[in-house]
Order: C-alpha cells, then sequence, then structure tokens
C-alpha cells in the first residue's frame, strides 16, 4: 500500500529548498518557508513512526514500479527513530537560525542548502536502494560542504575543500560496492539483494568484497578511525546551526547504514563486522575522550567528543545483544539532541564576543553574566557525562547493561570511566566559561544569539531521562524487528 507520510520528511523540505530560491531576494519569507517546512517535516516523520508503533512497515513505490524494480521507500522502527531524531535536530536548527547574528546565516544561498542537507539525510533514512541512497548521501555532503565554505570563521573554506577531498574516497568505496553487488544480483533493492543471499547455501566472494568497500564508506561518513581526521576541522568551522546538525544527526548517517546492512544484507559477514566495531568504538573512545580533554576551542572539544560518543554507539552494535542493541539505539537519540544543544550553547556564548570566537582562551568568563545560558549548557554537559536524572544517564545505563549481557567487562568498564573523563572536560570547560571572572581578553557585546532553540532541546533531554521508558520501548521494539530480516524483505517485497 502506497503511503505518501513517507514523501514528506524529504520532499517537503526539498520543495521548499527550491522555493527559497525563487524568493531568496526576501529573507523573512527565506526563514518562514524553512520553518514551516522543517515542522511540516518533523510531523510526518512522527506520523510514519506513529503507524509503526501500530504495528505497519509503510511503503511507497516512486512510479508505482513494483520491487525490486524502481525505487522504493521505505519507513520501518529503525529508519523511524532515526529520522524522528534528525527531523527534530533540524527543526531546532532552522529555529537557532533565526535568531543568528552569523553573517553566513543571511546569504541567499543559506537556506536552501540546509533545507537540501535535510532532505539528504531524511532521504537517506527511508530508502530501501542502495543507489539512492548513495545520492541522498551525496546531496546531503554537497549542500554540508558550501554550507561550511560560506562560514563567517576563515578556516571554513579550508576545511570544507580538505572534507571535499576526503568524502570522494568515501564515494569511490560506496560506488564499487554498489556496482559489485549489482553485478552479482542485478538488483539494487535492499531487500531483494538480502533475500537472494539468504536462500544461497554458499555466498560468492563478490558481495563479501562489497561489504568491505561499503563499510569503509559508511565507516568514513561516520568520522570513525582511522577515517575519522576530517571531522574536527570540518564540524568545528561550520556556522553554528550547521555544526549543531554535522555532529549531532549528519553523522549517524553512516551508523545507521551501518545496522542496516547488518541486518539486511551481510547477515553471514555481521559477527566479524561487529567484532571490527569494538575495537574501532574502543579506540574512538580513547582517543575522542583524551582529545576533547587537550583541545584548545569549546566547539572542537565538542568534535573531539562526538568521535568518543560514536565509540560508545559502536561498541553497542559490536555487542550485538538484544540489550547492547537497545542500548545502542537510545545512545543514538539522546546524543543527538544532547549534543546539538550543547554547540548551539557554544554558538550563544561565542556571538557575545566580537570576534565569535570560541577560542577556550578568549572565551574565559565571557559567559559569567549569562545565567540562563549557564544553566543550559550545564544541564547539557551533565547530560553527556550520564549523570543522573538527565537523558545521557539512561544512554550509558542501557548500553553498560548491553555490556554486561555481553559478559564483555573490560569495554563495560571502558565506557564507565570514559564517562568520567566526560565530566572532567565538560565540568572545567563550563568553570572556565561562566564561573571565572571576566579578564577582558576580547570584547563582549551586550547581545548575541537567542538561547531559545538550545533551551527547547534541552528541555527535551530533561524530559528523556525523567521519562525514559517510552523510548526504551521504542528501541525494544525496533530490535526486534531487525533481528529478523525476514520482516524487512517481506514488508518491501511482500509474500
Amino acid at each position: 500500500m502506497q503511503n505518501s507520510l513517507l514523501l514528506g520528511p524529504i520532499f517537503i523540505p526539498l520543495g521548499a529548498a527550491f522555493l527559497s530560491i525563487l524568493v531568496s531576494r526576501n529573507r523573512t519569507l527565506q526563514r518562514l518557508i524553512g520553518m514551516t517546512s522543517s515542522v511540516l517535516a518533523w510531523l510526518c516523520a512522527v506520523g510514519v513512526l506513529l503507524a509503526n508503533l501500530r504495528g505497519e512497515t509503510l511503503v511507497y513505490q516512486l512510479g508505482g514500479w513494483q520491487p525490486p524494480y524502481g525505487i522504493v521507500l521505505v519507513g520501518d522502527l529503525l529508519s523511524s527513530i532515526f529520522a524522528v531524531t534528525a527531523t527534530t535536530v533540524l527543526a531546532a536548527g532552522v529555529l537557532y537560525t533565526l535568531g543568528s547574528k552569523e553573517i553566513s546565516v543571511t546569504y541567499r544561498a543559506y537556506m536552501p542548502l540546509f533545507l537540501g542537507m535535510s532532505a539528504g539525510l531524511s532521504g537517506a533514512l527511508y530508502t530501501g536502494d542502495i543507489f539512492t541512497l548513495f545520492v541522498f548521501i551525496e546531496l546531503m555532503v554537497i549542500c554540508s560542504v558550501i554550507l561550511v565554505a560560506i562560514s563567517d570563521n576563515p578556516l571554513g573554506l579550508e576545511a570544507a575543500i580538505k572534507y571535499l577531498f576526503i568524502s570522494a574516497m568515501g564515494t569511490l568505496f560506496l560506488l564499487i560496492g554498489i556496482a559489485a553487488l549489482y553485478g552479482q544480483f542485478r538488483t539494487l533493492n535492499i531487500a531483494d539483494i538480502g533475500a537472494q543471499l539468504s536462500a544461497i547455501a554458499d555466498p560468492p566472494l563478490l558481495p563479501q568484497a562489497a561489504a568491505v568497500m561499503m563499510m569503509c564508506a559508511l565507516l568514513l561518513k561516520s568520522a570513525v578511525f582511522p577515517f575519522h581526521f576530517w571531522q574536527p576541522d570540518f564540524h568545528t568551522t561550520a556556522p553554528t546551526p550547521v555544526g549543531a546538525m554535522l555532529s549531532s544527526v549528519v553523522v549517524k548517517v553512516g551508523v545507521y547504514g551501518l545496522i542496516r546492512m547488518l541486518t539486511v544484507i551481510f547477515t553471514r559477514e555481521a559477527l566479524l563486522v561487529q567484532n571490527l566495531l569494538i575495537a574501532l568504538g574502543v579506540i574512538g573512545i580513547v582517543f575522542g575522550s583524551l582529545g576533547a580533554l587537550r583541545t584548545y576551542d569549546a566547539k572542537r572539544l565538542l568534535a573531539y567528543s562526538t568521535f568518543g560518543q560514536v565509540g560508545f554507539i559502536l561498541v553497542g552494535i559490536g555487542w550485538g545483544t538484544t540489550g547492547a542493541l537497545v542500548g545502542a539505539l537510545v545512545y543514538i537519540v539522546n546524543h543527538s539532541f544532547i549534543k546539538s544543544a550543547l554547540l548551539m550553547t557554544t554558538g550563544v556564548v561565542a556571538s557575545h564576543t566580537a570576534t565569535k570566537t570560541a577560542r577556550l582562551s578568549e572565551l574565559g568568563g565571557v559567559g559569567k553574566s549569562q545565567v540562563f545560558t549557564s544553566v543550559l549548557y550545564f544541564l547539557g554537559g551533565m547530560a553527556l557525562a550520564g549523570a543522573p536524572p538527565l537523558n545521557g544517564f539512561i544512554s550509558k545505563v542501557a548500553l553498560i547493561q548491553g555490556g554486561i549481557e555481553a559478559q564483555n567487562w573490560p569495554v563495560a568498564g571502558l565506557v564507565v570511566g570514559a564517562g568520567i573523563i566526560t565530566l572532567l572536560y565538560m565540568t572545567r570547560t563550563w568553570q572556565w566559561i561562566f564561573q571565572r571572572p571576566y579578564e577582558g581578553s576580547v570584547e563582549v557585546k551586550p547581545t548575541g544569539d537567542s538561547p531559545l532553540a538550545p533551551a527547547l532541546l534541552i528541555g527535551l533531554c530533561v524530559l528523556l531521562g525523567l521519562y525514559g521508558a517510552p523510548l526504551l520501548d521504542v528501541a525494544t521494539l525496533a530490535v526486534a524487528h531487525i533481528s529478523d530480516p525476514q520482516i524487512y524483505i517481506l514488508a518491501v517485497l511482500g509474500g
């Protein structure tokens, strides 16, 4: 059955992007279009999730072509969890843009590019076709690269060019993997490839080579070691609302792709890949935590922190038990809200300086008079560290329970230890910016960016900490569905 709700999160922002180009001379109208389309996209994503909770897997066949022919959009619980999270954060990003004083957000190209990034992100989450996955990821990448290149930070262009070349390597990996699968199975439909592979007793070598290529591409998109080196510059130099999207939800596209491929297509290779993910996750946790501890920039600190937080998620996926996967999904949702809120809050503080700097040496004491922003940053930092009763605590507990279920005590202990390091660098940064006396190292302005968007996200973090049971229930149901690939395959192909 065709369900048009799946079109909303993709084509509403995409249509709004083209419409905002037509009215580019009217910045107010552009922003109104951006905010309206973001809210409508979020409502559609929520509608898909509610249908999933009623036991439906929504499918939309573009052009009416029956799978495995043509392009199909699929909304199951896994994609819906990611999509609702992404559209929530993206709507908050547009809201932050409305109150931002950055010059780059006033450019005519800014809102169309931001909405294009939103459409690409949602499309990558809902598509049931591996080539369309590539197309949507490239749309997202191109829009984000241009947004970073036009940022107020003079190093933005360098960071954008650097990522563009590195991303081209990931694109090559992804295309080679797609070509290998198509050469073997003569189809691009994820469900159809999974069905054919499951029917083969002794799978050929070509799909295994494709698995290597596609895993490398997806790990690069998520900035996982050893493909991580582009991330700090790219995320730090971006305009604040864009950086908040990049470090919270855009890096999760690769994680989503990993879960989808391991649970539908590469089920035989899953155990080998999961062991690799544990190793890479541990490296990410250690490197990200130590990098954040020693960095010199408040935004760069949060970018390094993303290494560690994605490492936690990879470890959960690598453990592979029901509890660990539930913990990973809960961690994905909560981290997205926490990280975007923290980056926006940092942007609010930086906007009160004449140079809009986020360097810690120049931010000392700048936030001392910003009491409300100080409270937001403190709550976000405690949530990131996993302090109760915030949502980060729910994430850490769910993940540690997964480690106990997997009986992987050393890595579970590392998760606890990394949480303590997170508490250390977030507390230290909060004290440096908001508690120490201002020494006048930079000129401070009385007005800055509006803290409304991060305040709403922090409120969501508190709510999900106090009432975490619904999210845990949805994540548990999603894990039950992805544990049986036939549920996804039959929903798409029928029968």
